[in-house]
């Protein structure tokens, strides 16, 4: 893992730029970049997120396509996240928690005393985006651990 890390840019579908802010700017704490009438920039953790408006096609319900089993959990398909540091992930869970957040699968450690151990949490956003939020004791060390 390089000592510094490039930040990513990823573009994602909403609803509307209104919950997305609530939901990224004041629930998740992210800041606010550029917008415009049809997307709004957010800082995530030093990732930039891109909120573009784009109407669901069909009956609506969530993005979510599918999921894989992993570690006895069925994981969303697709989603995105940020590794935390430990500290911080639990101040988000706990954070979460009290906001009444439905979780997709509740702040629990995956793959306990295996190699590649990590706290995580998946739910989702106001459009049905799926977001996972993890951490491992020691990110060097653990994040791509085989």
């Amino acid at each position: 893992m390089p000592a510094s890390l490039t930040p990513f840019h990823l573009a994602i579908p909403v609803d509307d730029l209104s919950s997305s802010r609530k939901f990224y700017g004041e629930l998740l704490g992210c800041p606010e970049g550029r917008s415009a009438e049809r997307w709004v920039d957010f800082n995530l953790f030093g990732h930039q997120v891109v909120c573009h408006i784009q109407e669901k096609g069909g009956s609506g319900g969530d993005r979510i396509t599918g999921s894989n089993p992993v570690d006895g959990h069925a994981v969303p398909i697709p989603h995105f996240g940020v590794v935390l540091e430990l500290e911080t992930w639990k101040a988000l869970a706990a954070k979460l928690q009290a906001a009444g957040i439905t979780f997709v699968i509740e702040p629990c450690i995956r793959f306990e005393g295996e190699s590649g151990e990590q706290a995580t949490m998946f739910f989702l956003d106001p459009s049905g985006n799926a977001l996972e939020f993890k951490a491992f004791r020691n990110i060097e060390a653990e994040l791509f651990a085989m």
